[in-house]
């Protein structure tokens, strides 16, 4: 326990200057360059990094699965990430990173690992809308604000549904199992970097028959909080009004979902609006540091009726405490 609250302490260390640790590797040549450009993913994505191990192929699978390995005991699936990225290697790919995203554990083959970065959200910055669509975004590393180096950071989620299409959950209206009503008027606000991540909780809440507004980054969430809240204060009402919750991400350009949790909690104008967070990042320790930042739930991706049931619960706690105050 005194190691899982320890490392709580450093990320949090990290997160309250709007920081994180990436891990940079290479896939290969990059098609039309030559160049073997950096890529990136979160360090606390990474259970660990190893030599390839000996991976038995698998009769009639995709041809960006390499197969399986087994690693410790458990079966795990090494994708094949140059092959999906595009690049191309002389020779087998010689490292795999064991990772942890949305409940699952898979492998992810690579050329080399580079080197561990921090840096701040501030430095990394949408991709959307340049071609790239297996990638969230890009990070500048360092230079001269000209001559930055930089690096794709990848859209997992969106590689892991291409990947293995037949594991991304069918959302149902029926499944959901929860009735979710939220306060006449309000909506909830939503921010994730993902596309499929969007397009899977716009899924989500409609199956909940909810309105929302949805953004692509903490920074949009935070922005579009403020408009909102000007608009009611004009209105001669209060910023709980008109948005019942925020639903964020974690890992996000610009302003990651820590940085948005820490704002809103900060800010009394908005001290009765929850703020539950939804992320691919599982785990004792990020469980932890989410209640850390003062974040009132936490949601792994993806299943609709969890978040659902987690939605209710923390309105149905919001109006027990508004309840309790009085009018």
């Amino acid at each position: 326990m005194n190691s899982v609250m320890q490392e709580v302490d450093a990320r949090t260390n990290l997160t309250s200057n709007s920081m994180f640790e990436m891990l940079l590797f290479r896939l290969g040549e990059a098609p039309g360059t030559g160049r073997h450009e950096l890529f990136g993913m979160n360090v606390f994505k990474v259970r660990e990094i190893l030599v390839m191990p000996e991976i038995t192929a698998m009769a009639n699978a995709s041809s960006s699965i390499m197969g399986v390995a087994n690693i410790r005991g458990q079966m795990i699936t090494v994708v094949n990430l140059p092959k999906i990225m595009g690049c191309s290697l002389d020779k087998p790919p010689g490292l795999l990173l064991v990772t942890e995203f949305s409940r699952t554990s898979q492998g992810f083959a690579v050329e080399e690992v580079s080197e561990i970065v921090r840096l701040e959200w501030k430095r990394v910055l949408s991709a959307e809308g340049t071609g790239g669509n297996l990638v969230t975004s890009v990070a500048k590393l360092d230079g001269d604000g000209i001559h930055d180096r930089l690096v794709q950071v990848l859209d997992v989620e969106q590689i892991l549904r291409d990947v293995f299409p037949n594991d991304t959950p069918e959302i149902l209206d029926e499944a959901i199992g929860t009735t979710v009503k939220l306060p006449p008027g309000t909506v909830i606000l939503a921010a994730d970097d993902s596309a499929v991540a969007r397009m899977m909780i716009e899924e989500g809440l409609k199956a909940m028959n909810v309105d929302y507004v949805m953004t692509k980054n903490g920074k949009e969430a935070w922005d579009r909080l403020q408009s909102i809240s000007a608009q009611a204060e004009r209105e001669g009402k209060l910023p709980e009004s008109r948005i019942a919750l925020v639903l964020s991400d974690l890992e996000m350009p610009e302003m990651d979902g820590f940085t948005l949790t820490r704002n809103i909690k900060q800010d009394a104008r908005f001290a009765n609006i929850p703020v539950i967070i939804h992320s691919s990042l599982t785990g004792t320790t990020n469980v932890e540091h989410v209640k850390k930042v003062g974040a009132d739930a936490y949601v792994p991706k993806f299943s609709a009726p969890e978040l659902a049931a987690v939605i209710q619960k923390v309105l149905k706690n919001q109006a027990s405490v508004k309840k309790s105050l009085g009018p």
